[in-house]
Parts: C-alpha cells; sequence; structure tokens
C-alpha cells in the first residue's frame, strides 16, 4: 500500500494551473453577493460531483444557499472539512457599489474574469473565490489519484459569510450564517478554512457593531439665531473624530495572541440632503469595534459606552449606544491536531521554520467553526506581489496570482492526508 509521501505526491501531480485557472474564472464570473450564492453553490455542487465527490446544495434562507461534498475514506479517521466561504461584500453594480466603493465600477469591481500574466482578475478573484478554487482543485486531485484516505474529507462552500447586515429586506444577512448550516450537517471533527494569510493561524478577532444615535435640533437656518439650536451633525462629528482618535489605544491595550483588534466609524446619516436649510434631530452612526479572544463583548460595549459618553460630555451632547451584533473572537489550541498537522506541512511545503502573522484584525467563520466546537486552522493566499501589480483594498481582494493558487492547493492536499491518514 502507497504511504503519505507517495500519495501527496500523486495528488499534486493532477494539480494544473489550467484547472485552477477555469475553476477561478468560472467562479468569479458567476456572481454571489452575500444572500444571493445560489447559482454559484449549484454550479460548484455539479463541480464536484463530476469528479466524484457527491456535490451537493444546502439552502439556508432564500437564495442563500451552501455546497458541499464528500470524498469518503475506509472509516477510523478524524472528518476533516476543508471550507471557503463564497459570498463578496460588493455586488458588482453601479447602483449597489457606488459612490461608497469608489467614484467608478473598475474593471476588477465587476463578476467578469480576466486572466493576465499569471493574475486573475475579477470581484472576489483572491477573496473569496481563489481560496474556494484552490480547495475544490486539491479535493479533485485527492479524488482522482484514488487517495487511499482513512477518515472523510468534507468539502464546505459557506454562503453568508461576509460581516455584513442586508443589503435589500428580501435577504438574509451574512455573519457566518451559511458556515453554521453546513458544521449543523456535516458535523466535522476538525477544519481548515481558507481565507486571506500565507501563514497558519489558530485565532482570529470577533467583532462587536454599534449605532449610535446623536440629538439635536430641528430647525431652520434662518431661525438657528432666534429658537434653540443643537446640531447633531456637528455633535456626532466630534464623537466621530474623538473615537477614531481612541481606536489605536484601543487596539494597543488589546494587543496579544496573533490579533491587535481595530475598530472604525464605517457609516453616518442624518438629515435630508434635498434640504439644507433645515436641520436634523437625529445624527447616527455605525462602529465595528474587534474584539480579542480575551475581550467579551460585554466588556466591549461598557468601555465603547464610557468612550462615548467621555466624549459627548464634553460639549453636552445628548446621545444613544445600541450594540446590535456580537460574534466573539476565537482560539483553537496550538497544541490541537489539527494545527500541528498545518504548520508541519506548511514548514515541509515551504523548507523553512513557520512564523505566524501576528497583529491581525480580520475576522473570518473560522470564529463560527471554533465557536460549534470544531478546532480549526485558517491559512490562505498572499496578496498579489507588488512586482506584479500595485493593489488597494479592492485589488487585493480582486487579484490573485495563479502560482499562489498552485501553492495552497498542494499545502491543503499535504494536510488533508496527514489529518484524514493513509490505509498503509
Amino acid at each position: 500500500m502507497p504511504d503519505a509521501a507517495s500519495v501527496v505526491a500523486d495528488a499534486e501531480a493532477l494539480v494544473s494551473r489550467d484547472r485552477l485557472i477555469e475553476l477561478c474564472s468560472t467562479m468569479v464570473s458567476i456572481p454571489s453577493p452575500t444572500g444571493d450564492e445560489l447559482a454559484l453553490a449549484e454550479r460548484l455542487a455539479a463541480e464536484m460531483t463530476a469528479v466524484g465527490l457527491s456535490g451537493q446544495v444546502q439552502p439556508v434562507v432564500a437564495d442563500m444557499t451552501n455546497a458541499h461534498g464528500r470524498l469518503t475514506g475506509s472509516g477510523g479517521g478524524p472528518a476533516l472539512l476543508l471550507y471557503a466561504p463564497i459570498d463578496t461584500v460588493t455586488v458588482g453594480h453601479v447602483e449597489d457599489d457606488l459612490p461608497w466603493a469608489g467614484p467608478e465600477l473598475r474593471d476588477d469591481m465587476v463578476p467578469s474574469a480576466e486572466v493576465r500574466a499569471g493574475l486573475v482578475i475579477g470581484l472576489g478573484a483572491q477573496n473569496p473565490k481563489a481560496h474556494g478554487a484552490c480547495v475544490l482543485a486539491a479535493a479533485e486531485a485527492l479524488s482522482a489519484s484514488n487517495a487511499p484516505l482513512v477518515g472523510d474529507l468534507l468539502i464546505g462552500f459557506g454562503g453568508g459569510g461576509m460581516p455584513t447586515n442586508r443589503r435589500r429586506p428580501d435577504l438574509p444577512d451574512g455573519h457566518g450564517q451559511g458556515c453554521g448550516r453546513l458544521v449543523d450537517l456535516l458535523r466535522p471533527d476538525c477544519a481548515v478554512i481558507a481565507k486571506t494569510g500565507w501563514a497558519i493561524s489558530w485565532e482570529e478577532v470577533g467583532l462587536t457593531w454599534f449605532e449610535v444615535e446623536v440629538g439635536g435640533t430641528h430647525t431652520y437656518v434662518g431661525s438657528r439665531h432666534l429658537l434653540p439650536y443643537r446640531n447633531a451633525i456637528a455633535d456626532a462629528g466630534h464623537i466621530v473624530a474623538g473615537l477614531e482618535r481612541w481606536f489605536p489605544e484601543w487596539a494597543e491595550e488589546h494587543r496579544s495572541g496573533l490579533v491587535e483588534p481595530q475598530g472604525v466609524v464605517a457609516a453616518i446619516q442624518g438629515g435630508w440632503p434635498h434640504m439644507p436649510a433645515f436641520t436634523t434631530a437625529s445624527c447616527k452612526f455605525w462602529v465595528d469595534l474587534r474584539l480579542s479572544p480575551r475581550t467579551t463583548g460585554q466588556e466591549a460595549a461598557a468601555a465603547f459606552r464610557a468612550k462615548v459618553e467621555e466624549l459627548a460630555n464634553e460639549i453636552g451632547a445628548s446621545v444613544e449606544v445600541r450594540q446590535t451584533l456580537v460574534i466573539p473572537g476565537t482560539t483553537t489550541s496550538p497544541d490541537a491536531d489539527v494545527i500541528r498537522s498545518s504548520i508541519r506541512c506548511w514548514e515541509q511545503l515551504n523548507n523553512a521554520e513557520h512564523a505566524p502573522i501576528r497583529g491581525t484584525s480580520g475576522a473570518t467563520d473560522a470564529n463560527i467553526l471554533r465557536a460549534l466546537g470544531v478546532p480549526t486552522a485558517r491559512v490562505g493566499l498572499p496578496k498579489v506581489s507588488p512586482d506584479k501589480l500595485t493593489v488597494d483594498f479592492q485589488l487585493g481582494m480582486n487579484a490573485v496570482d495563479v502560482d499562489d493558487m498552485q501553492r495552497l492547493t498542494r499545502l491543503l492536499i499535504r494536510i488533508a492526508v496527514d489529518l484524514c491518514g493513509v490505509n498503509a
């Protein structure tokens, strides 16, 4: 019977650049904004079925949809889930994305793939589509090479993975809804989530959201000097500016382990754009405050409220704070099998000592997996090298190097064989 090294070699030999380009381009060209993943999930299920992975779709709510498959082992080993989300945070339409995503809808911001100089470019090409393509390519290669795994290899593609509330009343929220449903269905013993960052990670931040409402006086510019006057927008501006100065202090105070949790004021609303002559009685803004795994949502809410009240008291403003969401940060023990195996395989592939990425503040469905009791490692693609392409935030998510995809796919194969085991 073959040993693990030969099983890996046989599977890696079947990983082709052309197939990775095909998979990633196909996924990019099927729109899948949060809550609208049905078409992509159906295509992924069909691709899995075609290569013996028993692909299926799993409805979540409305058109939010997961896809999953399985490479059945001989029995007696752990069930490993290779997982990637499939939804994009922006949509690719002018009416949905502009002007907030930029002054124009660039070619990389639409769901249409372009292959150029070893790169795949298009909406979500790197995050999350290339990660999903690598998960599928790794499972395909193991299936096609008849890898004699002991444990089951589970393949999961989750809808509703982005940290976003519904953008239309008929759509559901994201926040890992699809991932939670997949865990309930598949019951994995451990998981590897493919998400940006070329190193093994065993913990990440959580997040809590706040809505802050600042009170003011509804009046008329012509009466400003004659009637009671309190400008809610001006007061909100003072509080916003103070919070933006405070967020780096929060990050430094809670920096520990692999994380450095950040905060932002992300949106603001108040007044009538068509009536600049009249002030508003209310101005609202929304905040994302990231959480170390060692900070609870309750602790964060207390600190945030205290800071907002301090800033409001400086100017005598009226303010109300509402906490609207808490997703705790999570940790898997570095001694867990999935972490030790992932690091071991990373070091073998790279012929280098592994060093984790520290100071992170990104949250993924790894939090959902860990919160449901699944020991989870995270590893993914780096951003495109600046030698090949200069990227901003959007292009960093929308462009991927095929060489990096090959490397990640090989790593996922190695982890699957190492964790699931082979019949010897």
